[in-house]
């Protein structure tokens, strides 16, 4: 039976991450689902895309935030949305699916993948707003390396681009009743479409860049038997609502390597199965 696969935050510039995005690999019939960060340079990202894509039956791109930054040291120094639409392109030549393409249908469930960003709604405690948050974070001394090298244009400011993504993203999703009736999702973003999964962050302060609380009830309002993102590098399953949260990364290796006793090795349990749901889930659930 064709399996629904998933992986995030492959972070292949490292060599160790390298050599295990290489060897992924499932059945024929597989489609894998990769859901951001695989590279900061658009070069890595399709290369890496290219080799899964000889593998898998399908493969499904959304960008995280590494894939929008922009280095002076790249042959590529595109920004913004048009960085992002240079990478649905690439994706789209070597027949990558991405979060502009139709929707496709595996097993009966429509696949949705989403570009959202952020909009620093996941404010921290102790704060109320956007602003508050973001300086409560950098009192903190914790400031995402986004704000210096994720750029916007041409929308003036993150929270903005964030905004029209979710205001095209919802209107796509609100089509599926008549485009597809009655099938369930699988809802896929870089970034956790709740709040709930942060709540486990070492930093809490980092939580205002990791989603919009815009999307809070997607995973109801659009029939979602699973929810796949990354971002966190805090693999593991949960469950809201009744719906399968898988978070599916990889991470940096100063963070894979201690779980590898407890956890297994990352080449042995990389990708993610979501669909069919497995018997028995990887991670932890939340008690």
């Amino acid at each position: 039976m064709p399996r629904l696969l998933a992986v995030s935050d492959l972070h292949v510039r490292y060599p160790e991450n390298r050599a295990i995005a290489e060897g992924l690999a499932g059945e024929p019939e597989d489609w894998l689902i990769v859901a951001g960060d695989v590279a900061e340079r658009v070069d890595d990202t399709v290369a890496t895309l290219e080799v899964l894509a000889r593998r898998f039956a399908q493969v499904i791109w959304v960008p995280g935030n590494h894939e929008l930054w922009t280095r002076t040291k790249e042959d590529v120094d595109l920004r913004g949305d048009a960085r992002y639409r240079h990478l649905v392109e690439r994706c789209r030549a070597i027949g990558v699916l991405t979060p502009e393409d139709p929707f496709p249908v595996f097993a009966g469930h429509v696949i949705a993948p989403l570009f959202l960003l952020y909009d620093y709604t996941f404010v921290p405690a102790g704060t109320s707003t956007p602003e508050e948050g973001l300086a409560a974070a950098y009192a903190a001394g914790v400031v995402c390396t986004d704000e210096h090298l994720l750029h916007p244009d041409p929308y003036p400011t993150r929270g903005a681009w964030c905004a029209a993504r979710v205001e095209e993203s919802r209107r796509r999703l609100d089509a599926l009743e008549t485009l597809h009736p009655g099938l369930p999702t699988v809802l896929v973003n870089h970034w956790p479409l709740t709040r709930l999964p942060t709540e486990v962050l070492r930093y809490p302060e980092f939580a205002v860049w990791c989603g919009t609380t815009a999307t809070a009830d997607w995973h109801v309002r659009y029939g979602a038997r699973a929810v796949v993102y990354g971002h966190l590098h805090i693999p593991r399953v949960t469950y809201e609502d009744g719906v399968r949260f898988v978070e599916c990364s990889l991470g940096y290796p100063r963070e894979w390597k201690p779980r590898q006793d407890r956890f297994g090795d990352p080449a042995e349990v990389l990708p993610r199965q979501v669909l069919p749901v497995p018997p028995a889930d990887y991670g932890i659930r939340p008690h």
